[in-house]
């Protein structure tokens, strides 16, 4: 008898670690289709007869997109279970990656971008939502970490991969394989992720449960994680989807594929940094520590790869006109593994809410990083444009700075 019970249960948690897979895979599409600006920007810009500055912030539209959908996303969740909402936001991201790879225009392009934003919003919270319902907290705390490499695999693939593609076929066939992954990601989730109805399901109004999703956002437990969530997950989209292509190509001099080699650095080091952090996460805790640490040091690195432009201190320093490029990959390796400590925001989220609000406070968490990023996007377009790239490192550096502050204050 307990060998059969043995047996079910070994059934059940390799269907679970399957389904997780599979909608892991869907945080994988998200990540490659947020970051393929990072390589293409120019490209899209001469097409579309206008600036790479513009084009930054127009893009911002899909963090805001994704952001302000965290609210619906979350609730309908907790309403309706993981796998009909993760098919529909599947369905709506092949959708979108059509559209703004048939973009004639900015203004298409950034219907197309708005689509993708609200497509992609639950592509994260999906496997996050499922494995805080299923698993022990210690065992979501090492999940996290590895449904967050598994989707910064996205980052890798439209690094050195989409530089090729960019330069063989354009920048429109990065969209259109996207879509073709999106189809074979919705097919997985069919198969894979069982058809349950959120257990404690809320039975309340959609909108009184958007409130709720609101109300735990802004909750004094929760003020300090959401003061780092809005800078944390933005420092590295920002880098590594927006600014670190033109940081390389245009002050370092690589060319397109060698500064996709470089983000593809940078981004084996978002993989295999989360990974990581949630063994350590099991085996040592201290995540309130950890995170603040990390985030102090990622900021230093970004004002130390400012520093090494030409004319600035540490050029200066060793008697060059700019530090060499490889001076820049190492400290986009090192920001990588940094930034990786993300999930234990994730994990002390967990520990705070009850199962019932589990994927509301999720998505509250989500809403914050993602609203940080199109906040920061938004911003470093103008400072980009005034000041020049150097300047976009220093604001993200200091906002990180100011983000952990608050977070240590309210923790």
């Amino acid at each position: 008898m307990d060998g059969g019970k043995a047996d079910d249960a070994d059934v059940n948690i390799r269907a679970l670690i399957f389904a997780l897979l599979a909608l892991a895979c869907g945080h994988m599409l998200s990540t490659l289709l947020r970051t393929i600006p990072a390589v293409s920007l120019d490209v899209m810009a001469a097409d579309f007869k206008t600036s790479p500055q513009a084009l930054a912030s127009l893009t911002s539209i899909y963090h805001f997109s994704f952001a302000a959908s965290q609210i619906p996303v979350g609730a309908a969740m907790d309403r309706f279970g993981v796998r009909p909402v993760s098919l529909s936001l599947l369905i709506g991201t092949i959708v979108g990656a059509l559209a703004s790879g048939l973009a004639t225009g900015p203004e298409s392009f950034l219907f197309g971008q708005f689509l993708l934003g609200v497509a992609n919003s639950g592509m994260l919270m999906c496997p996050m939502t499922l494995a805080a319902k299923q698993l022990s907290p210690a065992r979501f705390g090492l999940w996290s970490g590895l449904i967050l490499s598994i989707g910064n695999i996205g980052m890798l693939l439209s690094s050195s991969p989409l530089a090729f593609v960019v330069e063989l076929w354009g920048w429109r066939v990065g969209f259109w394989i996207s879509a073709g992954f999106g189809l074979m990601v919705a097919l997985a989730v069919y198969a894979l992720v069982p058809n349950q109805r959120a257990e404690h399901a809320d039975r309340s109004s959609p909108l009184s449960q958007m409130a709720s999703v609101l109300r735990i956002g802004v909750s004094y437990r929760l003020r300090g994680l959401i003061a780092i969530a809005l800078v944390s997950l933005a420092a590295v989209l920002v880098l590594r989807g927006l600014w670190g292509g033109p940081w390389l190509m245009e002050v370092k001099g690589l060319s397109r594929i060698g500064a996709g080699n470089a983000l593809g650095l940078f981004t084996i080091a978002l993989i295999v940094g989360p990974a990581l952090i949630g063994l350590f996460d099991r085996s040592f805790g201290h995540r309130r520590e950890v995170l603040a640490a990390t985030h102090f040091l990622a900021a230093l690195l970004l004002a130390l790869m400012a520093a090494g432009a030409s004319h600035f201190p540490v050029s200066d320093l060793f008697g060059v006109a700019a530090m060499p490029a490889q001076y820049d990959i190492v400290l986009l390796v090192l920001i990588g593994f940094a930034m990786s400590a993300q999930p234990l925001v994730f994990g002390m989220t967990r520990q705070l809410v009850d199962q019932q609000n589990t994927g509301k406070a999720l998505s509250a968490v989500n809403l914050a990083f993602f609203l940080g990023a199109a906040l920061m996007q938004s911003a470093t377009g103008v400072v980009a444009a005034l000041l020049g790239l150097p300047a976009v490192l220093l604001f993200m550096a200091a906002a990180l700075i100011i983000g952990t502050i608050v977070f240590l204050l309210y923790t």
